[in-house]
């Protein structure tokens, strides 16, 4: 196998394509590194921060693991049939977490659009070169609640399906018909719902209709990526990007082994479909399969422990701010880790959240949070460990000077 540091270390001595980098480019007047210790992000005018905020795709989800980037350094390396790894990776994963069948995909929304594409085709590829524009022969209404309506659902409507809306068990059995393709849930609004799991899943039986449990941002726990599957969900979605430190643009799609199999009639490499432009490459593969196994071998007591201890000593370190009031708290579900809201008496601490949120930003180094108009939230899952020290020197010295 070809050393990697050996062949970056020859191309950086090489003319670079176009002359890209040279002195009457856009590197005027530059000397550009020809080490691997080059600052790429900083050459391209990019600012870095401390994700002190969670798994946002804006702030582009989590770090990968050493494991994960060796794996997709490796595979960078190689050719393979890309069919033939999403097989083979799928049964890997499909045994990992105790499912009929797995795929990884690009992303938690490619999973729901390439999932409902499945329910719709079956193992039918030229329904499946139909989407969305020509459902003759497919079924074309997808049922959930109105409290689970979100923009990710839009990721349903790239089927061409319309998504009928219900509030009540009473409606939703009212609302199924001849058309209905599938019934669709939104794992972190089960208890917003009037419909949780069990009466939904109830109902889907009786009607024999397909399932699906979007859990985008649901692990941890981790016992969560078999849960659903075993409750009775026909495909569950997870972003592969956030709490299992994948390749931001992977997700996965677990479930029942013929509608994994017709989902992937509707993905890459295949071209006349709606999923041709969710390709996963190789190395996302690979890797994502790889922060799986190290994700479920993890201690995963002892990885909360430091995120408790993390919170705690942010908390503390603004408490005894007069006004400063630190709460700690875990969601029930999504982004289920231990979290941070600060608030303040703005007759005592004179600034606002928003306020706030931009010096951390726009400070050295620069540090996200979020939240609203009302407090500035925190979560330390995805610090580097020690960055909780400067989160708290930093917050607590902003709103220091804001109370005098």
């Amino acid at each position: 196998m070809i050393n990697r540091r050996k062949l970056l270390g020859q191309l950086a001595a090489l003319p670079l394509l176009g002359g890209l980098f040279s002195q009457n480019k856009i590197w005027a007047n530059s000397q550009i590194p020809t080490t691997l210790q080059r600052d790429y992000f900083k050459e391209l005018g990019v600012r870095t921060f401390i994700n002190a905020a969670g798994t946002y795709t804006a702030m582009t989800g989590s770090l990968l693991r050493q494991e994960a980037v060796d794996a997709y350094n490796y595979a960078a390396q190689q050719y393979v049939n890309l069919d033939e790894l999403q097989d083979k990776v799928g049964a890997r994963i499909a045994e990992l977490v105790g499912c009929e069948a797995a795929t990884v995909t690009a992303g938690a929304a490619s999973a729901i659009t390439l999932g409902t594409a499945g329910v719709l085709t079956g193992n039918d590829p030229k329904k499946a070169a139909r989407i969305p524009t020509d459902l003759t022969g497919m079924k074309t209404e997808v049922i959930l609640q109105k409290s689970h309506l979100i923009g990710y659902a839009h990721a349903i409507k790239n089927c061409g399906v319309k998504l009928v809306l219900v509030e009540t068990r009473k409606e939703l059995e009212e609302a199924i018909n001849e058309q209905t393709a599938m019934l669709w849930f939104l794992n972190a609004h089960n208890f917003r719902g009037q419909i949780q799991y069990k009466g939904f899943l109830e109902v889907a039986k009786k009607y024999d209709i397909p399932t699906f449990n979007d859990c985008a941002a649901d692990v941890p726990p981790v016992e969560n990526l078999w849960k659903y599957t075993d409750m009775g969900f026909d495909l569950v979605a997870f972003s592969g990007g956030k709490g299992m430190r994948g390749p931001q643009s992977t997700g996965l799609l677990l479930g029942r082994k013929d509608l994994i199999e017709a989902a992937r009639l509707s993905a890459p490499p295949r071209g006349d479909t709606v999923g041709r432009g969710m390709k996963v490459n190789k190395e996302e593969i690979l890797a994502m399969m790889i922060a799986l196994e190290n994700y479920l071998n993890r201690d995963h007591k002892k990885d909360w422990q430091l995120w408790e201890k993390q919170i705690q000593h942010i908390a503390s370190a603004v408490s005894k701010i007069p006004g400063v009031k630190p709460e700690i708290h875990v969601p029930d579900i999504a982004n289920h880790v231990p979290s941070l809201n600060v608030s303040w008496d703005e007759n005592l601490v004179k600034t606002t959240p928003d306020e706030v949120r931009q010096r951390l930003r726009d400070g050295h180094p620069s540090i996200e949070t979020v939240g609203g108009g009302e407090s500035v939230n925190i979560t330390t899952w995805m610090l580097n460990p020690g960055e909780e020290r400067i989160v708290a020197q930093r917050l607590k010295g902003i709103l220091s000077e804001a109370s005098s």
